[in-house]
């Protein structure tokens, strides 16, 4: 399913990260970094509410914008229950609504959210996502203290909270369009292969958009996936050209490797992940570019698996998603 938008507009961006999102390429990018990874608070759960709420503040103090003035706040995360989302719905006591896609989160709510707007049911909205690496890791795979070795196919939780407005006041940043994504199975259960789980969803959702919308590969300046990793995204490479014929050796990255310094950073292994993973790099790195008019039309295709541990100690197959949306400067 591939819409196009007429008056739905990116406005403000807000990033908060923790120590090695700081210590990675774009620690200059985002508006707050934190040397450990409790945010002065006493949990690692707590840290994550505190950093999805913290880059909402910040989005609303860029913006210069009280709460009042926003009519919907559409945010996720990977803790159980969306907990980050939920506790911090109830600090701006705004019109809410939780999502969970995964790593796909991001891409989610700007769908949610602009279907909303360009249907003038509402002005604007904030979409915001959260991840942190300790809650995930013993949340998903095994508790931290066990200390359990990883491949290197494995892939490593951001820290972090960003946000985004959305509006339908002109900027110079439109949500052009976007494709909603397919769950897909690729037959894998093993979740310290991210990439392999969710390169086809990617896929599937980048060969719909443009199809849909008669378009080739290069019509945009970047294509970018949200998570695949180094392996995820040779397999996705491959998989285009292979499968559909289409070609993204030339304008495509992945935010995953984007975020670290896979290089130096090794207990990142793979590359990065997480809901805020995508929404780190977009927001940023990549919407300064557009608003520098370096980049001019951009792709951006967040990726999710979608499991929890007791399917995968079942020996189910680990599901994926992916969702796009579209940008392009306004000119």
């Amino acid at each position: 399913m591939t819409n196009q938008y007429n008056n739905v507009y990116l406005d403000t961006v807000a990033t908060v990260v923790g120590p090695f999102e700081h210590e990675g390429p774009l620690s200059k990018r985002f508006d707050r970094s934190y040397k450990d990874l409790y945010m002065n608070e006493d949990s690692f759960e707590s840290a994550e509410i505190h950093l999805m709420k913290e880059s909402i503040d910040i989005l609303l103090d860029k913006k210069n914008i009280i709460k009042d003035k926003i009519d919907l706040l559409v945010a996720g995360d990977l803790q159980n229950q969306i907990t980050s989302a939920c506790y911090t719905a109830l600090k701006y006591n705004i019109p809410f609504l939780g999502l969970y896609a995964a790593c796909a989160t991001n891409t989610e709510g700007i769908i949610v959210a602009s279907n909303l707007i360009d249907s003038n049911k509402i002005n604007n909205s904030i979409v915001s996502v959260s991840s942190h690496n300790m809650v995930s890791e013993r949340q998903f795979r095994n508790p931290t203290e066990y200390g359990a070795p990883k491949p290197s196919s494995a892939t490593f939780t951001a820290t972090g909270g960003a946000a985004c407005l959305l509006t339908n006041e002109k900027t110079s940043i439109r949500v052009e369009s976007s494709t909603i994504g397919r769950v897909v199975d690729m037959n894998q259960s093993d979740p310290n292969n991210m990439g392999a789980n969710m390169a086809a969803a990617a896929a599937d959702t980048i060969y719909r958009h443009l199809t849909n919308l008669q378009r080739e590969p290069s019509y945009y300046d970047l294509i970018v996936t949200g998570d695949l990793g180094m392996f995820g995204k040779d397999i996705l490479i491959e998989c285009m050209q292979k499968e559909y014929h289409m070609d993204l050796s030339k304008n495509y990255n992945d935010c995953g490797i984007m975020l670290y310094d896979t290089e130096n950073q090794k207990e990142v292994q793979a590359g990065g992940s997480g809901p805020v993973c995508s929404a780190l790099v977009m927001y940023g790195d990549i919407v300064p570019k557009m608003k520098n008019k370096e980049l001019k039309r951009v792709l951006y295709v967040a990726t999710g698996a979608l499991f929890n541990p007791t399917l995968v100690f079942q020996k189910e197959n680990i599901l994926s998603i992916a969702h796009a949306v579209s940008l392009e400067v306004v000119e």
